[in-house]
């Protein structure tokens, strides 16, 4: 099949595109380059954000499937484009003479595995779908029920646990802010700050909405058959519950983007125009991690949206004049 020439630089391929990444925002990217025929390389180090939730939810036409069968059908169908899927972790990332990237992996030997060797790619254009890590609390059970009856996300699960009883867990404020969100869910919600207290104005709107505040340090969850039923304090007290969602932050799960030099935001999201580029030339950002709305159908559209903010520039750097 035809496709449009890559360069070429000392002998070895220059890709137009690397994406890191193979999640919604990654794939999403990856389709719309594949179909205005880029060639194209994602690699994918296999370790989505949302591995341990049951189901997407949000997301139209694909509302409540399973994150693993979106994946697996987002490889699928960037595939038949030509766009090429390595398995492994993106080690190192450095943008070289002429403004292209050289990007090192360590790509699986196989899909099965079966060990991994060392790669570079040069690219023309990079895009990071690296995404966010959530960090779990680390008490006891939290990790258990994470993704069942513990999430960290109201509009993804909030509905799946509609009029029941509701725990918004972080410190002090977080907790209670959280926990006036979840009202809407749900009539019967308890703000746990774990020990630290919340702002007067923070506790004042709690109580306008009916919200219930406990400030007794968390020791544990307890459930049944793999289902979520108390939390369990520092004093021995416990309170009946059905789900916990939590308010405790969350972390770049790669370290490329400051690595490449990338600005940052206050809130530790990567700084990208509404085009999704960042502020280095060349290299883009989709997805999670530049911490706006956090929904998969979100990251898919940001995908896209870089695609053809890419797309365009490729296009129109050949109608430069040679020098």
């Amino acid at each position: 099949r035809q496709r449009q020439m890559c360069i070429r630089d000392r002998g070895n391929t220059v890709h137009d595109v690397v994406i890191v990444g193979a999640g919604p925002a990654g794939l999403s990217a990856a389709l719309v380059l594949g179909r205005c025929r880029r060639d194209v390389v994602v690699i994918d180090s296999g370790k989505p954000r949302n591995a341990r939730s049951l189901r997407a939810n949000g997301f139209l036409t694909r509302d409540g499937t399973p994150p693993e069968e979106l994946r697996r059908k987002g490889r699928a169908e960037v595939e038949k484009y030509g766009v090429r899927l390595f398995d492994g972790e993106v080690t190192d990332a450095r943008q070289v003479a002429g403004g292209t990237f050289a990007v090192t992996a360590k790509i699986a030997a196989g899909r099965a595995g079966g060990g991994a060797e060392s790669s570079v790619f040069n690219t023309r254009k990079l895009l990071l779908a690296t995404g966010l890590i959530d960090c779990v609390p680390a008490i006891e059970g939290f990790d258990t029920f994470y993704g069942v009856s513990v999430h960290h996300c109201p509009y993804c699960d909030g509905w799946e646990h509609r009029g029941q009883r509701l725990v918004a867990y972080g410190k002090g404020d977080k907790a209670v802010g959280l926990a006036i969100s979840l009202r809407t869910w749900s009539e019967r919600v308890v703000a746990c700050t774990d020990g630290e207290p919340a702002r007067d104005e923070l506790r004042e709107q709690a109580a306008r909405v009916g919200v219930t505040i406990c400030e007794e340090p968390v020791r544990c969850l307890e459930g049944d058959s793999g289902r979520l039923t108390r939390v369990v304090f520092g004093d021995g007290t416990a309170l009946a519950c059905d789900a916990v969602f939590f308010n405790t932050g969350q972390l770049q799960r790669s370290g490329l983007p400051q690595i490449l030099g990338c600005a940052f935001k206050e809130d530790g999201g990567v700084r990208t125009t509404d085009r999704q580029c960042t502020e280095i030339p060349g290299l883009y950002l989709a997805g999670d991690a530049d911490k706006d709305v956090q929904f998969v159908v979100v990251a898919a559209a940001e995908g896209a949206v870089a695609a053809v903010a890419i797309n365009r520039e490729l296009q129109d750097e050949c109608c430069l004049p040679e020098p």
